[in-house]
């Protein structure tokens, strides 16, 4: 449900000048190549078929972009348009973005000369592109722009944090997208938006506080409670509030509230995360306090406003998650409930390789370091609008009655599935043990849920030289082995009904699978480090 589309003057904006100063023409980049590679041609340019349709798009994006301007004009305008001729767009614009990176930008040229590539188009990752070449031969030119660019850094949570450049223009479009977004969800009603997304360099805080800006009043205040609760004091439940944040965060939140006797019950507040997935079970908890809990999708290493839960998305979720019929409908044989969102096809195109691994192209023209088919590993689907609608039908349900529930308008956007990152899972005895599991489990007991701060999970090596799953747990009581027992008895037991795998491989294998449960204090242990990172660390390695 993204917002505004670039005209395609941007080849005009991309043209170098003469002279020595800013926007002047960029000093010969010399050739790049990426380790072991070998250079070979270039790829041909479009075909006149694909120019053909190259030029048709431009008045396109000249009437999107008119459109798009404003929020009633671009939810208008994405409604009339069929979720074929979404996909068919879709697909061209991704292959007009692959042309044009692969003609300026010299690290995308090589990549693909390295490669051999006379056609195709080859996934990327960080491993191989990212690592392989420099941040300004990645650039539109081969260079980056002395002014209007802005640095942000990713967490960190799978290994050494790293940076990445755009553009004041591809920012803009993006804030405009976000603030869509939560205008959709939450209601044209102004209010405060409370930012308790980490601040500084990382790319999601400071870019929430400046798209919540077109919607309303916005407070930066970063994940510090005692500021949350003191500002929602000081101006009282006379306001609406949306307060972002990360799903644990908010709980926590919550937790801290009722511990100092604070009246959030007393307050009109709803909720915007992101940055990790969340449990319906988690949802529930947080509903306690919060209206609505809506959460957005995106990746550093692309851009924060990919796509975003919606009424309808979450209804369907919701649905799948209390009927199997439905879940293997949408999403077949598979025992995780993945996270569900809309997109806007316009500006992203999502593809699945064999892996179930989704790749991403951003299609607009403003971006200063275009990624074509860029895999971040994050196991998933995508699905058209209408293909859902026959999914659901053929379970016996009906997307209309759905649609009517949530009392918003239908948009018709293609929807979006995320199971997670493949590099935090845990497999013992042929079973893939996954964090969304275990956070399913922790929420299927109310008491265990209230206790708990964080969690994560490792294989633990045994004497004789075999491995079995390891939980740990961050508490907010005393960890006695009563508590631990109570831990370990209700996660097995849960486990054993969420994750078809493990049931089975249980009957098996009981003895190499009873977990090791371990409990720590608030900061303890492998928990000791997460005042000072942004998200909350799930996979720990073996131990």
């Amino acid at each position: 449900m993204n917002a505004t589309m670039n005209v395609e003057s941007q080849e005009t904006l991309d043209k170098p000048r003469a002279g020595n100063g800013p926007g002047a023409e960029p000093r010969k980049v010399p050739e790049v190549r990426s380790p072991g590679a070998t250079a070979t041609k270039a790829p041909p340019g479009p075909t006149l078929f694909e120019r053909l349709q190259f030029l048709a798009l431009g008045p396109r994006d000249l009437l999107l972009a008119l459109i798009c301007v404003r929020y009633e004009t671009f939810i208008w305008g994405i409604t009339l348009l069929p979720p074929r001729y979404m996909e068919w767009t879709s697909r061209i614009r991704a292959r007009r973005s692959f042309y044009r990176a692969a003609r300026k930008v010299p690290a995308y040229a090589s990549y693909l000369g390295g490669r051999g590539v006379r056609t195709g188009v080859p996934e990327m990752d960080k491993d191989t592109y990212i690592k392989a070449y420099s941040p300004e031969a990645r650039c539109v030119g081969g260079r980056i722009p002395e002014k209007g660019v802005m640095i942000d850094e990713s967490s960190g949570s799978t290994g050494t944090p790293y940076n990445w450049v755009r553009n004041m223009r591809e920012r803009k479009d993006s804030h405009l997208f976000i603030s869509y977004f939560a205008r959709y969800c939450f209601g044209p009603k102004p209010g405060i938006t409370i930012n308790a997304f980490s601040m500084g360099a990382w790319a999601t805080g400071i870019n929430m506080g400046q798209a919540l800006q077109h919607n309303g009043i916005v407070k930066n205040t970063g994940p510090d409670l005692g500021k949350i609760l003191n500002t929602l004091a000081f101006f009282g439940p006379g306001y609406d509030y949306l307060v972002l944040g990360y799903p644990p965060f908010l709980k926590q939140l919550i937790d801290a509230a009722e511990k100092r006797g604070f009246p959030l019950q007393e307050y009109r507040l709803n909720a915007l995360v992101g940055g990790e997935g969340m449990s319906e079970g988690l949802r529930d908890y947080l509903y306690k306090r919060f209206r609505q809990v809506f959460s957005g999708y995106g990746a550093t290493d692309l851009e924060i406003g990919i796509a975003g839960e919606t009424p309808l998305s979450v209804a369907i979720r919701r649905l799948a998650k209390d009927d199997p019929a439905v879940r293997e409908a949408l999403f077949g044989n598979d025992s995780r409930l993945p996270m569900v969102f809309q997109y806007n096809p316009l500006m992203h195109h999502i593809e699945t390789n064999d892996n179930r691994e989704l790749l991403f192209t951003i299609t607009r023209g403003s971006l200063l370091s275009p990624r074509i088919r860029y895999n971040v590993h994050d196991e998933g689907g995508v699905m058209r609008f209408d293909e859902m609608a026959l999914a659901l039908k053929k379970a016996g349900r009906d997307i209309r009655d759905l649609i009517a529930e949530t009392g918003c308008a239908s948009l018709g956007l293609p929807f979006l599935w995320i199971y997670g990152r493949r590099d935090f899972t845990l497999s013992v005895m042929g079973a893939n043990i996954y964090p969304e599991d275990l956070e399913q489990c922790v929420y299927a007991d109310a008491d265990l849920a209230r206790i708990t701060r964080s969690f994560c999970q490792s294989l633990l090596e045994t004497p004789d030289a075999g491995v079995r799953p390891a939980f740990y747990f961050e508490v907010d009581a005393e960890p006695t082995e009563e508590l631990k027992r109570r831990f370990g008895e209700s996660i097995l037991g849960h486990l054993i009904k969420v994750n078809a795998d493990f049931a089975e491989a249980w009957r098996e294998y009981p003895e190499t699978l009873v977990p090791e449960v371990r409990l720590y204090g608030i900061g303890q242990g492998p928990f000791q480090g997460d005042s000072e990172k942004i998200k909350q660390v799930r996979m720990l390695k073996a131990r």
